[in-house]
């Protein structure tokens, strides 16, 4: 029987590229797979025609050598070009490799996931959460923290096996990590259920870590935290997470900054913002405040005559550092009149002599506004 155009096989136009011969290989994996068409002669074929079109296709010389021949061109048996390769008939080994390129850990894992050829295995990552405040933000500085962990056993220097012994070769998967079982035409390979990958097992284990070649144990680190950090910044610290397994390398700690509200300042990047309340009188008259800054000292602000609620001052580079730069961001203090309030008999005579003396240049906003309304409302009636 005529074997089927392998582009007619995956359902694709000669042109289609690599990503679209995958895309098509995919959807028809998925429907024709023998553990979704169990006892399904049909199926099992159409699957296996749909392999072997995809490992012809899927590289550019085969490809080429078949739009050029043919079903010849690839197949030796037929006296194809030699150089155009075929088929490979180990077909189980050929469709677990397209499987693993396809979907990784969908037969016997993803490439890189592999065991080390030693049988050691890195280290996890680890995660410590940090609150500092502002001020540390500000001016950095060195903090000791205590980060449960796994280290490297002295007893054994981390091979986990007892003194004077070592790992061996596992019997089962004889070094190799994995094992392979056909079902059918398909092969699938797996990681080693005795050795669990590693290629090696230990026989006689170490006490102290039960062969592992790590151990619990709470360590004090020092973080150098720089001037400029911002909230959710992240401090690697290389080496420093579990150690491996069986002497493997050990994995990074990863530090996350977390900023606590301060009690005047509110940031933005790099700048600073801090609401100020003055009084009636300083704002109608003017006059001058002092101010908290973030590294500790003050300064003064000039507020000039008639400033109001909300008006902001600039104050340059009295902000927070810049992360590793020379620059500082700058403080903005925002002016909030502040309404007086619980006014004594002779206050409160005070300020109605005031405002029977005020006019609309004394309140040039509020007589603009309400003449607006007037109008408004006039035209309403109209």
């Amino acid at each position: 029987m005529a074997k089927r155009d392998y582009y007619e096989v995956l359902g694709v136009q000669k042109n289609a590229d690599a990503k679209e011969l995958k895309s098509a290989f995919r959807k028809l994996a998925m429907k024709l797979h023998p553990d979704k068409n169990p006892d399904n002669a049909e199926a099992e074929q159409k699957f296996k025609e749909i392999g072997e079109a995809y490992e012809i296709l899927k590289d550019p010389q085969k490809r080429a050598a078949y739009d050029q021949f043919g079903h010849a061109g690839v197949d030796m048996s037929q006296g194809g070009h030699p150089g155009a390769g075929g088929f490979s008939g180990d077909f189980g080994s050929s469709m677990s490799d397209i499987f693993e390129d396809l979907f990784g850990d969908f037969v016997g894992g993803g490439r890189g996931r592999r065991q080390r050829s030693d049988g050691r295995e890195r280290g996890g990552d680890l995660r410590y959460n940090m609150d500092i405040s502002l001020d540390d933000a500000f001016a950095g500085k060195v903090a000791q923290i205590k980060v449960p962990t796994s280290i490297s056993c002295d007893t054994c220097s981390g091979s986990g096996a007892k003194a004077g012994s070592g790992p061996v070769t596992c019997s089962t998967c004889g070094g190799h990590g994995k094992v392979r079982a056909t079902q059918g035409f398909f092969t699938i390979e797996r990681a080693c259920h005795v050795c669990q990958g590693r290629g090696n097992t230990i026989e006689d284990p170490c006490t102290d870590c039960s062969g592992t070649g790590r151990v619990s144990k709470q360590r004090t680190l020092s973080v150098n935290i720089p001037a400029g950090v911002e909230d959710g910044t992240r401090i690697r610290l290389a080496g420093e997470g579990e150690a491996g397994l069986r002497g493997g390398p050990a994995g990074d700690l990863y530090i996350f900054l977390s900023i606590k509200p301060h009690e005047f300042f509110q940031r933005d990047g790099a700048d600073l913002f801090c609401r100020v309340p003055i009084s009636m009188v300083t704002a109608a008259l003017g006059g001058q405040i002092e101010v908290p800054t973030i590294s500790g000292g003050r300064t003064r602000v000039k507020i000039p005559e008639g400033t109001q609620s909300g008006k902001q001052f600039r104050l340059r580079s009295k902000g927070m550092p810049v992360l590793r730069g020379n620059q500082s961001g700058d403080m903005y203090i925002q002016a909030i009149v502040e309404t007086p309030r619980n006014l004594n008999r002779k206050q409160t005579e005070l300020l109605k002599q005031f405002e029977d003396s005020s006019n609309e240049s004394t309140h040039p906003e509020s007589s603009g506004f309400f003449t607006r309304v007037k109008e408004f409302w006039d035209g309403i009636g109209d």
